[in-house]
């Protein structure tokens, strides 16, 4: 299985804001028209790639719909998107007649915008029961209405460089490396410590302080926010401590001191210079991407220490779309278990809806680029185990934040840990007014 999907990273959103608006034409204003034939036109509004278009999914929606045609624009990157989806949503006007929504912006999007969409959860053939607990919640509102539909998650495991694990005396096999570091993300940095030791000349262990931030961050029901939607990320004991279990990765030299989903980080996979990276379903395709051939069969996968989530996204329906009932049709039927798994089949994007995990196209799936690792099985398992978050509107600010002001500053420049915090808490506080 081949895969291909868009990255979700996220760059400050005040900054992206400044690029976006005005700068790109507004998500679906050019599939707003109706054909000559007297089809109906259903416009999407995406950001990257979600592989609808790619896997088959709209012409076989509309060989089963004859009188339906299907008009996709996208946006490629979520910063530049969705600024100009909050400014459409608040006006009411230049909407697709279904828009995605990066998983790290559904809370802000539920909160404070669900009033101008569709309650997708009353729609026909969608059925709760058939998607994990934790993904249904994210975009479920407080009076019970669910405004978006799950379309992929991002479980995480840990990719692994087999050849440089035996160069530095680490076990190979996935099951044998999952267990080094079984259920605590501070077994992971002893055991980048066992390959500092022994560590061939020019490698470390993993790519970057603040990919591992994310990820312990990523395992935690309570991160930013608590049940009350305040602001609790510094005085969050579990924030602190995978900022302190990250931080200790850069100042015991264990990180290739790099930023992630940049030139130079993309080189390194090329190059060979690290051993581990955070591993969402999604970022497979993105490894296999830029490693290359000589990658094959030396990367693995094994289980991440604790399950977490890192991405995925939703589609919403606008109360405002022109073709509102054919775009909750669409919208229920692309995020179906059977659409869920065979986009996962064709283009890698993991299953938000639990009921396609059980279906053959997941359940058996293995990657032949990584050691024909058995994704499938592996990424189910995560997915079963990860808390129901609690999200906030500025989660994105946070988080951002904390990996681009503060612990990069730990990792690149040799700050002090505290220093790199009270940098980030500054910034952040700034751009939430506290």
């Amino acid at each position: 299985m081949r895969t291909h999907t868009r990255v979700p990273r996220t760059r400050a959103l005040l900054l992206a804001a400044a690029v976006a608006l005005g700068a790109a034409p507004a998500a679906g204003c050019a599939a707003d028209r109706d054909g000559d034939d007297g089809r109906t036109t259903i416009s999407v509004g995406l950001f990257g790639s979600f592989g609808f278009k790619e896997a088959g999914l709209y012409d076989e929606y509309m060989r089963l719909h004859k009188d339906v045609v299907i008009e996709q624009t996208s946006i490629q990157r979520n910063e530049n998107y969705y600024p100009q989806l909050l400014t459409h949503l608040v006006s009411d006007s230049g909407l697709a007649d279904i828009q995605a929504v990066e998983a790290i912006n559904i809370a802000e999007i539920t909160a404070t915008q669900a009033h101008r969409l569709e309650d997708l959860g009353t729609a026909p053939g969608v059925r709760k029961d058939d998607f994990l607990p934790w993904k249904w919640a994210q975009a479920t509102t407080k009076d019970g209405r669910t405004v978006g539909l799950g379309t992929d998650i991002g479980p995480q495991a840990i990719c692994y460089r087999k050849d440089l694990f035996a160069r530095a005396g680490l076990p190979t096999d996935r099951e044998a490396v999952g267990r080094l570091w079984a259920g605590d993300w501070r077994a992971y940095l002893e055991t980048g410590k066992r390959y500092r030791a022994k560590a061939p000349a020019g490698t470390a262990f993993t790519d970057s302080a603040s990919g591992v931030l994310a990820a312990i961050t990523g395992s935690s029901a309570r991160r930013f926010y608590d049940e009350d939607g305040t602001v609790v990320y510094k005085r969050n004991p579990a924030v602190r401590e995978a900022w302190d279990i990250a931080a200790s990765f850069a100042t015991e030299n264990l990180t290739a001191r790099l930023q992630q989903f940049t030139p130079a980080w993309d080189q390194a996979y090329a190059n060979a210079t690290f051993a581990t990276v955070s591993c969402p379903a999604w970022m497979l395709g993105y490894i296999e991407d830029k490693a290359g051939a000589a990658g094959r069969d030396r990367w693995d996968v094994a289980a991440a220490p604790r399950p977490g989530n890192w991405g995925g996204s939703f589609l919403v329906v606008p109360r405002s779309a022109k073709h509102r009932a054919e775009a909750v049709r669409l919208a229920a039927w692309l995020t179906a278990p059977e659409q869920q798994a065979k986009l996962f089949q064709r283009r890698g994007s993991f299953p938000s809806a639990s009921a396609a995990h059980a279906l053959p196209a997941v359940s058996g799936a293995r990657h032949p680029y990584f050691n024909d690792a058995p994704t499938g099985r592996i990424y189910t398992r995560a997915a079963q185990g990860v808390p129901v978050t609690i999200l906030g509107p500025k989660d994105l600010v946070i988080a951002q934040n904390l990996a681009d002001v503060g612990m990069l500053q730990v990792d690149q420049r040799g700050r002090s840990p505290e220093a790199g915090w009270d940098a980030a808490v500054r910034t952040i506080d700034n751009a939430l007014d506290l």
